[in-house]
């Protein structure tokens, strides 16, 4: 029944697909859309009310500075007078000495070579010979040096329990490396005297 009642309500002609009632407009609204002109920001209130006056007038609301809308930019005439939008013209150099480069042409071209070639052919450059390479040997035996010294370091401290486990098993590492390098020594001095 409910639905019945609803079915009924509806007005011929505002439904699914249909077209609206076209919108009628006051001579003034017609004359404003043919004119194209913007709207009016202010107008007279269609209403009997009157709006409630204002309890403080606008110029009265006090801003802090932070707030208040002032522009930062400068206006283009002032950045035109102050040279802002002239550019420094191109003032092209010389990158090389023309003369020279003249003089150079004129032996290619008569000689057929190129002087400042076989000057830069003919200096060499000397080489530096390679630091001779470091002992492993030696740099061991440093190494060892130094870890006793830090361990005696450590004891005068008061810390050298902390550390003697860790710098003594460093340096018999450090030892068998060297024994490594002994013994590998060796076999190479008697391959050598076999062979003589």
């Amino acid at each position: 029944m409910a639905s019945k009642e609803r079915v009924d309500t509806v007005i011929k002609g505002t439904g699914f697909g249909r077209s609206p009632k076209l919108a009628t407009y006051t001579p003034g609204t017609c004359e404003l859309l043919k004119g194209g002109d913007p709207l009016p920001l202010r107008c007279s209130p269609t209403s009997s009310q009157t709006a409630s006056p204002s309890k403080q007038p606008a110029s009265a609301i006090y801003l802090p500075p932070i707030l208040t809308a002032r522009s930062h930019l400068r206006p283009a005439s002032l950045c035109q007078a102050n040279g802002a939008y002239s550019r420094e013209q191109f003032k092209p150099q010389a990158t090389r000495d023309l003369e020279k480069e003249k003089r150079r042409l004129q032996n290619i071209f008569a000689t057929g070579k190129d002087p400042e070639e076989r000057k830069r052919k003919g200096t060499p450059v000397p080489q530096e010979e390679p630091a001779p390479e470091a002992d492993r040997f030696e740099e061991l035996v440093r190494e060892i040096q130094e870890r006793k010294e830090f361990l005696a370091t450590m004891e005068a401290l008061g810390q050298g329990k902390q550390y003697q486990r860790i710098i003594l098993t460093e340096i018999s590492q450090k030892i068998r490396e060297m024994e490594d390098i002994d013994h590998k020594r060796s076999e190479a001095l008697r391959k050598a005297l076999a062979t003589t």
